[in-house]
């Protein structure tokens, strides 16, 4: 079950975004009003909106803003938000996956495809890349909770479908039926995890140049930097010397 994980240098990637941290508690805070709305505002009860608290804790977003984002849910004033995923070629060819959440579809829609299209890559149909991607729940635990053999262990228990440990932690993965409950099942053993969703992953990542590769990280930092997007992925790697000069 275990191996390398191919696109964790990718795959989180937020850049500048971190130095942001008003634009990312926004972020947090539209995710977890959504969810809650979509679902029960008692996080035990709702796997999304849990997930949606969990990384806001992981980014020390304050309680008082996280209780705030779950009541605006109850109100009857609060926004109605879009969920929309979008989908391209950035430079390259490579395969990007982009999913917001909106108030205002025209505009995500067009800044979106400006972002591609001064990128020399294009923007697609639903549908035009997320062939290549899998949908599958992750699950990551601090590299210091537990050896690798014991997380390995507890995992092949909880009915996980592949777990990647590296000096970056612990990565649990899932199929989207049973993430739930082995997410449960690994927060009995292990405690609250810091990271537990959804995700894209790429079922095969290309290795670009470095010119390539600068292209796609600045795409992946306008794309990420835009206060209507809450997650991008990609199916492509650099070197760890672009990332560096890049500032990843």
């Amino acid at each position: 079950m275990a191996g390398h994980s191919q696109f964790k240098n990718i795959m989180h990637r937020k850049g500048r975004q971190d130095a942001q941290k008003s634009k990312l508690f926004g972020k947090l805070a539209r995710e977890i009003t959504v969810a809650a709305k979509l679902g029960t505002p008692d996080p035990n009860m709702n796997p999304r909106l849990r997930a949606a608290i969990t990384a806001a804790r992981q980014e020390n977003m304050p309680k008082d803003n996280i209780e705030r984002a779950v009541k605006k849910a109850l109100g009857s004033d609060g926004e109605n938000y879009d969920e929309i995923r979008y989908e391209g070629y950035g430079p390259g060819g490579v395969a990007v996956i982009v999913e917001a959440l909106t108030d205002n579809r025209n505009r995500a829609a067009s800044d979106i495809r400006s972002f591609f299209t001064k990128s020399g890559g294009n923007l697609g149909e639903t549908g035009s890349v997320s062939f290549m991607f899998d949908r599958t729940g992750i699950i990551e635990y601090d590299r210091s909770v537990a050896s690798d053999d014991a997380v390995l262990d507890a995992a092949i228990e909880a009915g996980a479908d592949d777990v990647i440990s590296s000096e970056g932690g612990h990565e649990i993965y899932a199929s989207t039926e049973g993430y739930r409950d082995v997410a449960k099942a690994l927060e009995a053993k292990f405690g609250e995890p810091r990271k537990a969703a959804l995700i894209w992953k790429p079922q095969n990542t290309v290795a670009v140049d470095d010119e390539t590769g600068e292209k796609l990280l600045k795409l992946m930092d306008l794309l990420n930097e835009h206060d209507d997007v809450q997650h991008v992925y990609a199916n492509f790697e650099v070197s760890d010397a672009l990332l560096a000069k890049m500032g990843g």
